[in-house]
């Protein structure tokens, strides 16, 4: 038998998964409800929710920031978007997307427009101009003949089929192009092709090898079968872009449902013009992903590089400038991004943080001293137990933390200060679900499912409720006992010493601590000091937690350290 003192003065490991119990140079937790780890190490209770509105359905939020003075979230639900300012709705728009349609949707902002892009329709344009607000279909520059800038390519279905022109007799516009192969149904009508350099149209099929086709200003047969053409990258057919972002002032798209690998930028500073030209050092790129595995892009990211995130693996470009012949891609690494629904990478001090294919990894994607190869490090490694199936993500750059929703309705949080070495994840749970979050404007908004209702809510340190009405407790539980490099097989705890600061309640194993009158003051900040209880004759076992630190009273708690009297037997 053995007497210790032991003080643990930071939480920096956050709540930590039970295999990790055993290793006594662990800064962690066994239970973080409801508190934040500080750049310092200590714990805080969270803040609480001020209510908004009450919004019709689940939504998703689009932070849309034009300037300073003009900053806008969008909600977005079942066909609608609702449009906030200063957190009172201004406006509603229609849009074509359903609420199983909005888990995909993926965007990127440039100045006052907003571009959408989804696998099954037409990329879309928001915009915010001196008429207003709009939102209008995605067009690709028209020339004067009438043909697109479009990117055009091959697919599987065209392999080793050849196609032979001869004159329709509707008008010199149209012509008929026969296959030598089984290739013309029903859904290629209106599909754009690439034939001996020029543009056609499909407008209608007689059988699976004859087609009419029209053009514009006229056309010449060639006389003889033509294997080298080509289909527009993007139709009904072949799917639309399911990633977007914005390099080196050009307009990137990636991945369509045919083409699940394939990338393509426009000409520079002209976001509609993908025609690859001349091939000069502006012109549109069109580039794929080779590689033995099949990978579908689940989105792009502008950083450094711009970075190609996949289902089984990432991807980079670093060249600067990018240029036609100048494309240098390459594979890093192989974790895989998640697919099934959209979860934006954030950036975090520099690195791009995404949400493993599995989804039971945060990782974080960043370059090596060399800046030549990218690392996926774990951001979950100490809390694998929090990842549950992840369903949205945002960072608060203000705050310093991560925030991800899980499907079972509670969010965890990653209190990241590398320059603290502080990486701390714990939980937030309230009275109902949260379902989806986001910042905007430095603040943290979240839509939360309540009594069967669905209200747009944002964290206010002035608020200790959820949305006024709606308690929550914190929790914090230590980890099992270590001393003196043993893991005893009794233990018993005299005395257990708190120091706080701005506290107003806290309970130690269920015991309230007492804290002077004085502090219930409304103006007084809280009791900033050492608090204790004493537990003569508890003995603990060893598994369970030696303290726990909580309360269900609406008032503040800032936890700085925990200190425990006792004895214990190995």
């Amino acid at each position: 038998m053995g007497n210790f003192l032991k003080t643990q003065n930071s939480f920096s490991h956050g709540e930590v998964s039970p295999e990790f119990y055993a290793i006594g140079s662990v800064n962690g937790l066994s239970c973080i409800e409801n508190m934040d780890v500080l750049q310092s190490g200590a714990l805080k209770r969270r803040a609480g929710l001020k209510q908004i509105s009450e919004i019709p359905d689940n939504a998703i939020l689009v932070p849309f920031q034009i300037s300073e003075s003009e900053k806008y979230l969008l909600v977005m639900y079942g066909r609608i978007i609702d449009i906030y300012q200063n957190d009172v709705k201004i406006e509603s728009l229609y849009a074509n997307w359903t609420n199983i349609d909005l888990k995909k949707l993926q965007y990127a902002q440039r100045f006052n427009k907003i571009f959408f892009v989804h696998p099954d329709f037409c990329p879309q344009i928001f915009t915010k101009d001196a008429t207003g607000f709009h939102i209008d279909q995605f067009h690709f520059h028209v020339n004067t003949d009438v043909s697109w800038d479009i990117p055009f390519m091959r697919f599987d279905d065209m392999e080793d089929v050849s196609i032979t022109i001869t004159n329709s007799d509707i008008d010199n516009n149209h012509a008929v192009f026969t296959a030598n192969k089984d290739i013309w149904t029903d859904d290629w009508v209106w599909e754009r092709l690439l034939v001996n350099d020029k543009q056609w149209i499909v407008q209608s099929v007689q059988n699976a090898r004859v087609a009419t086709v029209f053009t514009n200003n006229g056309f010449s047969c060639p006389g003889y079968a033509l294997y080298d053409w080509y289909v527009a990258a993007f139709s009904e057919k072949r799917g639309w872009p399911s990633a977007v972002s914005f390099h080196q002032n050009r307009l990137v798209f990636g991945g369509t449902k045919s083409a699940p690998n394939n990338i393509w930028m426009s000409k520079v500073g002209e976001y509609n013009n993908f025609n690859s030209g001349d091939g000069l050092d502006d012109d549109a790129i069109s580039t794929a992903l080779l590689s033995s595995q099949h990978h579908q892009i689940s989105t792009i990211v502008s950083s450094d590089n711009l970075q190609i995130l996949t289902s089984v693996g990432e991807w980079a470009i670093s060249n600067s400038p990018l240029t036609p012949s100048n494309v240098n891609i390459k594979q890093h690494t192989s974790v895989g991004s998640i697919t099934n629904v959209y979860l934006p990478p954030q950036q975090i001090e520099g690195a791009t943080v995404f949400v493993s294919q599995s989804g039971k990894d945060v990782r974080e994607l960043d370059l090596d001293d060399l800046s030549q190869h990218y690392n996926a490090n774990d951001l979950c490694l100490w809390s694998k137990h929090l990842m549950k199936n992840p369903v949205s993500i945002a960072f608060n750059q203000l705050t310093h933390q991560l925030f991800v929703v899980m499907s079972d309705g509670f969010m965890g949080v990653l209190n990241k200060h590398p320059n603290t070495e502080i990486s701390a994840w714990g939980k937030y749970i309230t009275d109902g679900s949260f379902k989806y979050v986001s910042v905007f404007d430095n603040a943290t908004y979240v839509i939360v499912k309540r009594d069967n209702k669905y209200y747009l809510e944002k964290f206010d340190d002035e608020y200790l409720t959820d949305a006024t009405n709606h308690n929550f407790t914190y929790k914090v539980s230590a980890l099992p006992m270590i001393v003196s490099g043993h893991n005893p097989k009794k233990i018993r705890a005299r005395k257990i010493s708190l120091r706080v600061k701005d506290t107003k309640t806290v309970f130690i194993n269920n015991y309230r601590a007492e804290i002077p009158n004085s502090v219930y003051e409304i103006d007084n900040p809280g009791y900033s000091g050492d608090l204790s209880i004493n537990l003569l004759g508890t003995q603990i076992n060893t598994m369970e937690p030696l303290w726990t630190l909580s309360s269900n009273e609406q008032l503040r708690a800032t936890i700085l350290s925990v200190t425990v009297d006792g004895w214990y037997l190995v």
